[in-house]
């Protein structure tokens, strides 16, 4: 069974630094990007930085300059390294992944999702 595991989210006050990292176990062919995403309390999930298979990076403009996305492709893990962090940022931090597996297909994962609070 393919699936992200996240960890690495918590409290932390306004100026601190977390850093998220998300594995994704099980029988796994291939891996395209891999990405962060956000959700706050009554607002939509938002992309935060994606990362391909190539190198290739994206930031949503609130985080870059702060927020470095990064993977390590032989252990099949994404980092995302949150630094400055806002109240503004507090939010919970889903994983996703696009994945070819045994089904012979390509298809997005999410994590289960890991909670950053950020104190002002």
């Amino acid at each position: 069974q393919v699936q992200l595991v996240e960890s690495g989210g918590g409290l932390v006050q306004a100026g601190g630094s977390l850093s998220l990292p998300c594995a994704a176990s099980g029988i796994i062919f291939r891996i395209n990007a891999m990405g962060w995403y956000r959700q706050a309390p009554g607002k939509q999930r938002e992309l935060v930085a994606r990362i391909t298979s190539g190198g290739s990076t994206n930031y949503a403009d609130s985080v870059k300059g702060r927020f470095t996305i990064s993977r390590d492709s032989a252990q099949n893990t994404v980092y995302l390294q949150m630094n400055s962090l806002k109240p503004e940022d507090t939010a919970v931090y889903y994983c996703n992944a696009y994945l070819y597996t045994s089904t012979h297909d390509w298809s997005a994962y999410w994590g289960q999702g890991t909670q950053v609070t950020v104190s002002s």
